[in-house]
């Protein structure tokens, strides 16, 4: 199937070059694909509906709030972002066509925070083929980074093989002797995870891969709970979507294992507002679970980054409790108007890929760990803490809240460290200057 999908992929690649030459033709002198004198418009794929929506399907709005904001203070350079939302269900054929429409009916200048590993696989010879910039993806696949396979694409999250080393190195420091399994999403996510885990030398009692979605069926996560109790974990590792950790959570209750097995939770699936929805009554169940994260906690009333967006959520995004997700949307959008401005009056595809490979890594953001942009490197952030998880379903330090102790990494081999917390200062009401 994944074989045929990129076959089709290529296809479609094909016919897309030949198509948008003829609108590149139509364009006046000097103007750019999505770029007005007006507007700029970007597009952005996520799962709205579907198993792996709960949770994703509020960053969009967030985005769009944090737009509305910059759009009511003078936009960029004069401009009015536009921000076009298509959802592909976390499938990737669909996120194919979706992007296919988002380039060349809706013509995007750029494509902005798409979701998913397998679903940026999907569409990367079409975007390549465009040289259309793809910018901070929403996952956290390490073979993005690879600038000659995706020359194109910025990924922004510490890459999966570097959280599972952090993880690896959390669980030797604090877990040494408990059986400890997981379950991972079997695909490349899911894979990057898998290396990472190796690199730290982590040994579980089980390792249990389930396909993507299939955490809706209820015999899948029968199998899981199945082969924790058979393997006598006392720890069990989730490396999933936020939709897979309320599953095993409810398949833990089913069993009566609440609170006998330690959760750790990856940053895709600790979501605390999307577990509570999807748990109800059997949220609080959740605390103490352990999470990784590498934003600050969206409960932080001290993190100036936390306070400011809060507030621009509060106003253009009425309605919306503020959480991870909410997070991310806002400090993905922050970044895109930096890159955006930097990109000059006169933007192009070209000098807004320039302009971040020059100057992203200084752009002010929420995390914690450098943006290690560069024009030979499109490494993003290298970093996590690790919370627990309270009532609220928010997660605060182990070193209590406001507190963060860092753990960095890369995605090879080098030794994961504990660093001092860091990064550049909220701008001025939240509206870069650069």
């Amino acid at each position: 199937m994944f074989v045929q999908r990129r076959t089709k992929g290529g296809i479609f690649a094909a016919a897309v070059v030949a198509a948008a030459a003829l609108v590149a033709s139509a364009l006046p002198a000097h103007a750019e694909t999505g770029v007005t004198s007006s507007t700029i418009k970007l597009g952005v794929t996520i799962p709205l509906t579907g198993a792996a929506a709960p949770g994703y399907n509020k960053i969009p709005a967030a985005m769009n709030a944090y737009f509305s904001y910059v759009n009511a203070n003078g936009g960029v350079n004069g401009r009015q972002i536009k921000l076009v939302v298509k959802d592909d269900a976390y499938s990737p054929a669909q996120t194919l066509s979706v992007t296919n429409d988002l380039i060349l009916k809706d013509k995007v200048f750029a494509l902005v925070g798409t979701l998913g590993t397998a679903n940026n696989e999907a569409t990367t010879r079409l975007v390549n083929s465009q040289g259309v910039p793809r910018l901070f993806v929403n996952t956290g696949f390490s073979g993005f980074a690879d600038m000659k396979k995706y020359p194109t694409t910025f990924p922004l999250f510490p890459s999966y093989a570097t959280e599972a080393k952090v993880m690896g190195k959390y669980l030797a420091d604090n877990f040494a002797g408990h059986k400890v399994a997981l379950i991972y999403q079997d695909d490349d996510f899911g894979m990057d995870a898998l290396k990472g885990f190796s690199t730290a030398g982590t040994n579980f009692v089980a390792k249990i891969p389930y396909a993507a979605l299939s955490q809706a069926d209820p015999s899948v996560v029968g199998k899981w709970i199945t082969s924790i109790v058979a393997a006598g974990a006392d720890t069990v590792v989730m490396f999933g979507v936020t939709s897979a950790t309320g599953a095993l959570a409810g398949g833990l209750y089913k069993a009566n294992l609440i609170g006998k097995v330690q959760l750790i939770l990856g940053s895709v699936g600790s979501d605390g507002t999307t577990l509570k929805g999807l748990l109800g009554p059997l949220a609080p169940a959740l605390a103490g679970s352990i999470a990784a994260s590498f934003l600050p906690s969206p409960a932080d009333a001290t993190d100036e980054y936390i306070t400011q967006f809060k507030a621009i959520n509060a106003q253009y995004n009425a309605g919306a409790t503020f959480d991870n997700n909410v997070l991310v949307g806002m400090n993905t959008a922050m970044l895109t108007v930096q890159a955006l401005r930097a990109a000059g009056t006169s933007p192009t595809r070209a000098s807004l890929i320039k302009a971040i490979e020059t100057k992203g890594s200084t752009w002010a953001s929420a995390a914690f760990s450098p943006i290690l942009y560069s024009p030979t490197s499109h490494v993003g952030y290298t970093g996590y803490w690790f919370g627990k998880l309270g009532l609220d379903g928010n997660a605060v330090s182990v070193d209590g809240p406001g507190k963060y102790t860092l753990y960095t990494t890369d995605s090879g081999s080098a030794p994961v460290v504990k660093a001092v917390a860091s990064r550049p200062a909220m701008p001025a009401k939240g509206l870069p200057k650069n």
